[in-house]
């Protein structure tokens, strides 16, 4: 007899979060979450999960939607940054609001191979494999316009960075150069 995931009350995606999937039970739909270690059920949909984990890291998934709009261009099944210092990024397999959706993450993908027309079988990091419903042009698709949204905001977070570091420790070079006194011939007094 398999055994039943836990049913938990609250769950936020964390760095071990791999796949959230729809499940059906009796007439409503919940949530299979597969961690590397662990495998979970949630009475909320998908959508809601990531919906609340974008708020749990600070962002409304609206948000998180207009940024991928204006860091990559991508309106259409637009993979989310759920929390770029953890680099947690999920990609949708459908339109976002289709409740058959699954969200995927895209660090945990170790790689993919076409299963038949429609679906994609993906093996992750921690070996488990999945055969997913979308086709293989699409999941690679949407694993690269992932990829794109991390690479283009990772940039971005490093120039701001770099922009800071020049910002504080030029001026404490600055400071450090000035002298205090009058310039005479003989040097400095």
């Amino acid at each position: 007899m398999p055994m039943v995931p836990p049913l938990i009350e609250e769950y936020e995606i964390n760095p071990n979060t791999m796949v959230i999937m729809p499940v059906t039970y009796g007439s409503k739909i919940y949530s299979q979450i597969l961690e590397f270690e662990d495998e979970l059920v949630s009475p909320f949909k998908p959508f809601e999960i990531i919906k609340k984990s974008c708020i749990f890291f600070g962002s409304s998934y609206e948000g998180r939607k207009e940024a991928t709009k204006q860091l990559t261009g991508i309106t259409h099944k637009a993979p989310i940054t759920i929390d770029s210092t953890n680099f947690i990024y999920f990609f949708p397999t459908t339109s976002a609001s289709n409740p058959q959706c699954i969200w995927i993450s895209q660090e945990h993908v170790h790689f993919h191979r076409p299963a038949d027309s429609a679906n994609t079988n993906v093996v992750f990091k921690n070996k488990q494999s999945l055969t997913i419903p979308i086709s293989y042009n699409s999941f690679n698709n949407q694993l690269l316009r992932t990829a794109l949204l991390k690479t283009t905001l990772s940039s971005r977070i490093g120039e701001s960075e770099r922009k800071g570091w020049y910002f504080i420790n030029g001026s404490r070079n600055i400071n450090a150069s000035e002298r205090l006194g009058k310039y005479t011939a003989r040097g400095i007094e």
